[in-house]
Formats: C-alpha cells, structure tokens, sequence
C-alpha cells in the first residue's frame, strides 16, 4: 500500500510538473512573439469661408512621412450659403475613406474634432482620426 501511495504521489508530482511547464512555455512564448503596432493618422479639414472659397481637403501622410495624399472636399458655404449637398458629399467621400482604410486592416481608434474661427465669417472644421495596425 504504501507502495501504490509513493507510486500514485510521484504520478502526480510528474503530471503537476507537466502542467505547470506547459503553462510557463505558453505564457513567456506569448510574450516574446508581441506583434508590432503601426499608426497611421488622416485629418479632414473642412473650410466655412462664405462663397466657397475655402479649401477643403483630406490629408493623409504615409508612415515615413515623406508622401502627402491630398482628396479633395467640397466647402461648407456656395454663393448662396450653407450648401447641404457638399456636406453630404464630403460625408460619402470621409466615410469612403474611412472603409478603405478598415479594409486595409487598419483600426479606427480614436477621433478628435476642433474648430478654428478666424476673421468674421470664416472658419475651418477640423476632424483628426487616428488608426492603428497590428502585424
């Protein structure tokens, strides 16, 4: 009997070790294979100057910093005001933007907005989306 107990210790003192060295294996291999994480920022600036004046555009950099996407978008304000139909094709044209971005298997993570009032009737909308990637 007292052999079994010794026998039936040492399986489990073996099985426990097992364990335990398969759980530490796991956990250190996780944390040496961290992947990398890329950002990528894109700002859509969007002009209120009255008679359509202003310049409206999507600005991207890429990752170096050495190459400057511009996409164009329409301006708040026509000759006769507020222009609904240009905010709603600036909205088709950020959101597009927004999905090929996504499908590209970047992650929309954070968005910020601003305003910029300059002179008397004249202003910018500022919207900052910051992406990230992991590889």
């Amino acid at each position: 009997m007292y052999k079994n107990m010794k026998k039936t210790s040492l399986i489990v003192a073996i099985t426990v070790s097992v364990c335990i060295t398969i759980f530490a294996t796991m956990a250190f291999t996780s944390k040496s294979a961290e992947k990398k994480v890329s950002f990528k920022q894109i700002t859509a600036i969007e002009s209120v100057v009255p008679g359509g004046l202003g310049r409206s555009r999507i600005i991207t950099t890429d990752l170096s910093g050495s190459k400057l996407e511009e996409t164009k978008l329409e301006n708040f304000y026509s000759l006769v005001g507020i222009n609904f139909s240009n905010i709603m094709q600036n909205d088709l044209t950020i959101t597009s933007k927004l999905a090929e971005l996504s499908n590209q298997g970047w992650e929309l993570t954070n968005v910020s907005v601003g305003v910029e009032s300059g002179v008397e009737k004249t202003g910018l909308f500022i919207t900052r989306y910051l992406f990230r990637k992991t590889e």
